[in-house]
């Protein structure tokens, strides 16, 4: 799974907290060009964003579906993402565990990765990140 070549990322866990990694990914991402659908039921709007409500909002042709949430709610939302349709999936690290592996590894139409952070994974270098 090359994250370079997404184009629309679903964020489950954005937020308008500047100092929460929900809000850093998602202006990271904005900032190199990704188109971002934040998802929170919490928020209509972050940084200018519509913000869905839950991942069965999204619109189908999401690329992949970043989880930067703590993993009890990560396996939820799989769950949900999973049963209507999505098959791509992205764990940042603290975001993973036992049970969602489990789970994926279940299933055979699935792609996923796990404790890598995605604004690494998506930037030119694999220098410094400027947060």
């Amino acid at each position: 799974m090359d994250p370079k070549k997404f184009k629309r990322i679903a964020l489950v866990g954005a937020t308008v907290n500047p100092r929460k990694y929900g809000n850093v990914i998602l202006k990271d991402l904005v900032s190199k060009g990704f188109e971002v659908l934040p998802v929170n039921p919490k928020y209509d709007e972050i940084e200018g964003l519509k913000v869905y409500k839950n991942v069965e909002e999204l619109p189908r042709d999401i690329d992949v579906i970043v989880f930067v949430v703590p993993p009890e709610v990560a396996l939820e939302e799989t769950k949900k993402a999973y049963n209507a349709g999505f098959r791509r999936f992205w764990y940042q690290p603290g975001a993973f565990s036992e049970e969602i592996k489990g789970f994926l590894d279940s299933l055979k139409d699935v792609e996923y990765s796990a404790e890598k952070c995605i604004m690494v994974e998506t930037s030119s270098s694999r220098g410094f990140l400027n947060l």
